[in-house]
Formats: structure tokens, C-alpha cells, sequence
């Protein structure tokens, strides 16, 4: 049976998915913990955390056999 897992900043996560779908909304999510995290940064020191060198998250979710 096809299990997913993802790939998140270069490193494997455990979380195992059912199914791609699955994969990528928690991907997302990811992606927007990332986003809340450096607003929040930003809001507490924003010189030494612009949003402006915010990088966008990568990501891939794999295959992996389970």
C-alpha cells in the first residue's frame, strides 16, 4: 500500500499520509506555521527580523513504501 511522507526545508518529517492529498494539506499547514513564525518575529523585533528576507518554505511530498 502507497504511504506519503514529506520532505519539508531538506528534512524528512515522520508523519506517514495515507494519501498525497493528505500529504499536501499538511504541507501547507507547515507552510503556514513558517509564515505565522516570522510574522511574529518580525512583530517582536523587526529590524533584526524584516519580513522581507522571509524565504518561502520548500517542500515535495514522497512515496515511501510501509
Amino acid at each position: 500500500m502507497k504511504k506519503y511522507k514529506i520532505i519539508f526545508d531538506g528534512e524528512e518529517q515522520d508523519e506517514i499520509f495515507d494519501s498525497e492529498a493528505s500529504a499536501e494539506d499538511y504541507a501547507g499547514y507547515l507552510v503556514g506555521c513558517s509564515h505565522t513564525g516570522a510574522e511574529t518575529l518580525n512583530l517582536s523585533n523587526p529590524g533584526d527580523y524584516p519580513l522581507e528576507d522571509f524565504e518561502e518554505p520548500e517542500w515535495e511530498v514522497i512515496e515511501v513504501d510501509e
